[in-house]
Parts: C-alpha cells; structure tokens; sequence
C-alpha cells in the first residue's frame, strides 16, 4: 500500500453524460426549446442541451446514477459548451502536437511539402460537427483524406508537395500532388522507417 499526499493534486472528472438533460428539465420544469436560459434564440437542439446542463446540481448526478460518497467528493460540477468550428480548426493547426504538423512530418520524411487550404480545413472541422464527434474525429476525417495520398506519394520519384483542398475533403477528390526537383534525396532508410512507423508517428494525443 503507497500512501499519497493529496493537498496539491487537484482531481478533474468529465464525461459525455448523455441523457442528464432530461433529468435536469424534469427538476427545473424548463421549457426551453427554441429559445436559451437568456432568451436569445438557439439554432439545435445540441445548443438548448448545453445551456441546460449549466443548471446542473449534485442531485441531478445521484439521480443519473453517481453515487451520492463519489459526488460529494466533487465540490464543483461545470458544464462545458460543445466546440464550435472555429475552435475544431485551431485544434487541427494550433497545438504542438497538432494532426496538421504530425501529417507534415510525416510527409517530410518523404521529401514532400504537405499544405492544407482554409478551406479545407474548415470543411473538416465542419465535418466533425455533423458528425458530433468533436475533436475526437478530427483525426479519421483526415485519415480519410490522405490515406491513399500517404502510401502513394513515396513511389512517385518526383513529387515535391500535396495540397489538401476543400474539394479533397468535401468530394473526396485525391488531394492534389506537385510534381518537381526534389531538394534532397530521401534515403531509403527514411522510406522504411515512415512505413513501419506511421501508426505510431500519427497516435492520437490529448488534443481535446
């Protein structure tokens, strides 16, 4: 038995909850539909769910099945709005672990530039709202983009770059390979390790 010291940890829970809106309409008597918890108008369903979860107390977490020694250990419940597509594109280019550079690198060992339109980027995080998915499908929306791109271009001797355009992603269009004078030679060693490797290189990270 390994006794820790707790006083500096801070513990965060999170979860999908689906269904705890219900329970919370049901104590609150709300009727919200078409319209937010400050009268403005909302556009889904999605929406008006996130706005009631905002009312959430510990007893509507007892009664969606926590036990009431685990939630009394939570002092502070928060509800988080869904991410908007704006914040699913700054996912996809922003962080140091972003799917856009790890796609890049991949790409590199190759010789090849790798570049994503606005567009395209857009359309993808467009994707994943309908999808519902969040961050979380970013990463096989994208795979779905490349993946005959990724295991073509190192046959193909003289391509230098592939855009990825909104076409790509919206009519499932192959994105689009450049061809040209490489500025270096891949070696071979570089080919092999990217094929062995790639599952591993492209691993989800916390992004979200």
């Amino acid at each position: 038995l390994i006794q820790i010291d707790t006083t500096n940890i801070l513990f965060i829970c999170g979860g999908a909850f689906d269904g705890l809106e219900r329970i919370i309409k049901n104590r609150t008597n709300v009727k919200t539909i078409g319209y937010n918890l400050s009268g403005i108008p909302v556009k889904t369903q999605e929406e008006e769910d996130a706005q009631i979860l905002h009312q959430v107390t510990p007893q509507d977490l007892v009664k969606y099945g926590l036990i009431p020694e685990f939630v009394g250990r939570l002092p502070v419940e928060v509800a988080l709005d869904p991410l908007d597509e704006d914040a699913l594109v700054r996912i996809l280019k922003e962080p140091r672990n972003a799917l856009v550079k790890q796609y890049q690198a991949l790409f590199s060992m190759d010789g090849v530039d790798l570049t994503f339109d606005d567009d395209a980027l857009t359309e993808i995080a467009h994707e994943a709202t309908a999808r519902h998915t969040g961050a979380r499908g970013l990463k096989s929306i994208v795979e779905d983009v490349l993946g005959d791109t990724m295991f073509e271009v190192p046959s193909i001797k003289d391509a230098v770059k592939v855009e990825v355009t909104k076409d790509s992603v919206l009519k499932k269009e192959q994105p689009l390979v450049i061809h040209g004078q490489k500025q270096k030679e891949v070696s071979s060693d570089h080919i092999s390790k990217r094929k062995a490797g790639s599952a591993a290189s492209l691993a989800p990270k916390a992004v979200d």
